[in-house]
């Protein structure tokens, strides 16, 4: 999907005087290419204004000179909002309809799954009763999907996974930008989200797609049931996630990472290869690989266990 700068900017409520070019999509100022638009809105990107190839960008005015002369710079004092009001443009196109697969050798579908159009599946690939398998979903050979589970528009499935009953993958990340009244408005998931080879995904999990690029789940991964991954995450191969981990936005997991029951992530950080995070820890910042972290907010797994018995002594001396 292709548009005018001038009709995007006109739809958004902006003003734009400048040569006509087209946008073809939207994406972050490091990833934007010259036929897409993009948006600044944070302070910490900052170095990243006079480096982007972005078309066009949605930024203050008085950074606006950062930019460079290939830049387009539409001026708003509300950057993050007309960036959400332009992402409906490059929305995918739902429709009811379906299609039919292209299938390799040895295929076993139920007769009560739902495909999209343009559905590609490799050999060997199981699917049980109640799926649905959107538009333009490709799904590696050997893959196992049991029944109920939804695989949204774009989603890649590896090959050699097992995705348990009533899993999500690719639906849409939590995203909205806010007015000055406090209105919600929704800013379009146009990213997707991608299973590699060997991953095993539980009941009732899911798997946000991106808001740009790609949620990623690396292989070899297994996730336990009732976990959350939110958009822009990347779990790296190898990866174990007991139930009820939840993931914030734009986390990073290194391989061989272990998350325990219920813990969690804030968003925007990472975690180092061969880190333990105990069940039930929040992580509320990036932590180095290769340690055993507990506790809210999570620090180093021995600290943690000595701050408890501090506690515990001073209430039996209270006693």
């Amino acid at each position: 999907m292709t548009y005018k700068l001038s009709q995007i900017t006109k739809d958004i409520g902006l003003n734009f005087q400048s040569n006509d070019i087209d946008i073809d999509g939207i994406h972050t100022l490091s990833e934007a290419t010259h036929t897409q638009l993009s948006f600044f809105n944070s302070e910490k990107y900052l170095d990243q204004l006079p480096q982007t190839k972005a078309a066009a960008v949605l930024i203050e005015e008085k950074y606006a000179e950062l930019l460079p002369s290939t830049t387009v710079a539409l001026i708003t004092d509300e950057p993050y909002l007309k960036l959400a009001l332009a992402s409906k443009f490059f929305a995918h196109k739902l429709e009811s309809k379906g299609g039919h697969p292209g299938m390799g050798e040895g295929c076993d579908i139920d007769k009560r799954v739902r495909f999209g159009e343009n559905v590609t599946l490799g050999d060997n690939v199981t699917i049980l009763a109640g799926c649905y398998v959107g538009d333009n979903v490709t799904v590696g050979s050997g893959t196992l999907l049991h029944p109920n589970v939804t695989l949204y528009h774009h989603t890649e499935i590896g090959a050699e996974c097992i995705i348990h009953s009533g899993t999500v993958i690719g639906c849409d990340g939590y995203g909205f930008a806010h007015t000055k009244m406090g209105e919600h408005v929704k800013i379009y998931q146009n990213g997707n989200a991608v299973v590699e080879d060997d991953v095993e995904i539980g009941a009732n999990c899911t798997i946000d797609r991106a808001v740009f690029g790609t949620t990623y789940i690396r292989k070899g991964t297994k996730l336990d049931n009732l976990i959350q991954i939110a958009h822009n995450c990347d779990v790296g191969e190898h990866t174990l996630c007991a139930a009820q981990v939840g993931l914030a936005g734009s986390t990073t997991l290194g391989r061989n990472v272990v998350m325990g029951g219920q813990s969690g992530t804030a968003g925007h950080l990472e975690i180092g290869a061969f880190a333990t995070i105990a069940g039930k820890g929040g992580v509320t910042k990036s932590l180095e690989g290769g340690k055993t972290y507990a506790g809210f907010p999570a620090i180093d797994h021995k600290m943690w266990l000595r701050m408890q018995a501090k506690m515990a002594g001073l209430i039996k001396r209270k006693k």
